[in-house]
């Protein structure tokens, strides 16, 4: 076999995955820096937690003895202001954790599939090339024996 009939070479790595490497994962520190950034997240990862909602439920539930003496009115300002929005604010952000890393576990198996099927495309462009370069090969010494 010859070399002057090898398959061509294919490119080690189409650009956007090497961009890729270069870039790494997104997260939120990477997105806000400093002091600010760092304090935002902080928080938001204290204040997303059931741990946190538990705890915004027992600091409304020590006013709601006054708010039921008050009557219908602050009973209801209680529930609006008090309850609903202490307390389901955790709630909504456990809830957007809990998609949003759903969300990252689907991407990440979409981008590994991706992947796979990039590594096979480039198996099966080294088996094309190498089959005509065999075919080639049984041609020349088919014509060579007539």
């Amino acid at each position: 076999m010859s070399d002057a009939n090898a398959a061509p070479a294919l490119p080690a790595s189409h650009p956007r995955l090497i961009d890729r490497e270069k870039e790494g994962v997104a997260s939120a520190a990477s997105v806000i820096s400093g002091f600010n950034g760092w304090l935002t997240v902080k928080i938001t990862n204290v204040v997303g937690t059931m741990w946190c909602a538990y705890a915004f439920a027992a600091l409304a539930l020590i006013s709601l003895p006054a708010a039921i003496a008050g009557g219908t009115a602050p009973l209801i300002a209680w529930i609006a202001q008090t309850f609903l929005q202490l307390v389901l604010l955790s709630i909504i952000m456990v809830g957007q954790n809990v998609a949003s890393a759903a969300s990252d576990k689907q991407a990440y198996q979409t981008y590994k599939d991706a992947e796979a099927l990039l590594q096979i495309t480039d198996e099966l462009h080294k088996l094309v090339a190498i089959n005509n370069r065999l075919t080639t090969e049984i041609h020349t010494l088919v014509a060579k024996k007539l």
